[in-house]
């Protein structure tokens, strides 16, 4: 079920909650709409949304990704796990109910630069299924592109240039996602790719054909950068 255009009486429906929002408060429409800047963009909006384990490649793949569409004069915006941790949750830790409410902050601000004409790619653990949902059912059919980086928790662990999964294995960092929390990988993902084994290059180029495939931009493969590897 999609979320309503038009919230009645302060209470939004998603498909697995309701949730009460603020009172007194009516919904503005503007003038310039999404579509408008869409036309002036050249592209749509969309919620390119990057699940996996830490060390799976979702940043790295992000980034190379965004690099392409913006040699290509997209508009473009990578919001990554870590650096919306600084600011915008940085109110928040790693408990379910915390890591529940970091998606759903990142769900909204993800739809407002989509609904602004912007490509947005997320690069979050995302571990709970229900979570991703949740921010899928607020937009669209076709707005939400989930792709799962799958890789296996051993390839993670030889990436872990922070020492994070070492920390983990030794009790030093609670509530850690594939050591001491769990990560519910996507049952159907808009595109599975197997970054523990396939180059960065080749997971770049089959993210550009889901993303011309559903029709968010054109693309000229041949102006790829050059990349280096996860």
């Amino acid at each position: 079920m999609l979320y309503s255009k038009k919230p009645e009486k302060g209470l939004r429906m998603s498909s697995n909650l309701t949730e009460q929002t603020s009172a007194n408060v009516v919904w503005h429409n503007a003038t310039v709409t999404r579509a408008r800047r869409e036309g002036q963009n050249g592209h749509r909006g969309a919620i390119i949304w990057f699940t996996g384990l830490s060390g799976s490649g979702k940043s790295t793949l992000a980034h190379a990704v965004e690099e392409t569409l913006h040699q290509q004069g997209c508009k473009t915006i990578v919001l990554d796990g870590d650096n919306v941790r600084h600011g915008l949750c940085g109110d928040l830790g790693f408990s379910e109910k915390d890591r529940q409410e970091n998606i759903r902050r990142i769900g909204e601000m993800a739809k407002l630069f989509m609904e602004a004409g912007i490509i947005v790619l997320t690069a979050f653990i995302s571990p709970y299924r229900a979570e991703r949902e949740r921010v899928r059912g607020m937009v669209e059919r076709g707005d939400f592109i989930e792709i799962y980086c799958d890789a296996p928790i051993e390839v993670c662990e030889t990436r872990d240039v922070k020492g994070l999964y070492k920390k983990a294995r030794a009790g030093k960092i609670a509530e850690f996602t594939g050591i001491s929390s769990p990560y519910q990988a996507p049952e159907a993902p808009e595109l599975h790719l197997s970054t523990g084994a396939e180059s960065l290059s080749t997971c770049v180029q089959q993210v550009e054909k889901v993303i011309v495939h559903h029709g968010i931009c054109g693309l000229h493969f041949d102006t790829a950068p050059d990349l280096q590897a996860y």
